[in-house]
């Protein structure tokens, strides 16, 4: 979903409240439990609550062309947002793309402050492209990142979009793609 659809929620934290460490993503950082403990005690030591991100996230618009994105992807198929995002993140955006399917993870609150975090499951991405294949679904997938590449490798045709090159370099297999008009044109003949 980040960098994706929606912008970095973690950069925009990090934009708004001047904590530069927070700028930290899953592109730079493949290992996400460290990366998420990371995050969790630069908020602490700062006193950023869940709250004060909620409320940053929901001034955040959708990536530039989603929305029509979007659109015509649901007009050839069915849409589920995988993303490790959290359920206490994601509304706002959900909200803009008129609430697809998404499966993500939950944060775990004490008094408005993000004291951890309960994955759905490890690897949940790569999982659920399985278990839709397994009920003999197609699956084509896009994503940007280190965490999306076991998917993408799952998924029957897997694609990069708007990878930084570090990720693109190490993962030459997926096709890498900037533009949404490129990416329909690519995912429409793999259905």
């Amino acid at each position: 979903m980040e960098g994706v659809l929606t912008p970095e929620i973690w950069i925009a934290v990090a934009t708004s409240t001047g904590i530069a460490e927070l700028r930290r993503t899953t592109r730079d950082e493949p290992d996400y439990d460290k990366l998420m403990l990371y995050r969790i005690d630069l908020l602490a030591r700062h006193g950023i609550t869940l709250s004060q991100i909620q409320k940053i996230i929901a001034g955040l618009p959708l990536l530039p062309g989603a929305t029509e994105f979007l659109g015509a992807l649901r007009e050839k198929t069915s849409v589920i947002i995988l993303s490790d995002t959290f359920e206490q993140f994601a509304q706002p955006f959900m909200r803009q793309m008129a609430w697809p399917t998404l499966f993500c993870h939950r944060l775990i609150i004490t008094n408005d402050r993000i004291t951890g975090y309960q994955l759905r499951m490890a690897d949940q991405k790569r999982h659920a492209v399985a278990a839709l294949q397994s009920l003999n679904f197609k699956v084509v997938a896009a994503g940007d990142s280190f965490n999306d590449t076991s998917m993408l490798g799952q998924a029957d045709h897997g694609f990069l979009f708007h990878a930084p090159e570090n990720v693109v370099r190490q993962f030459p297999q997926f096709p890498a793609i900037t533009t949404y008009e490129e990416l329909l044109a690519r995912i429409v003949p793999c259905l």
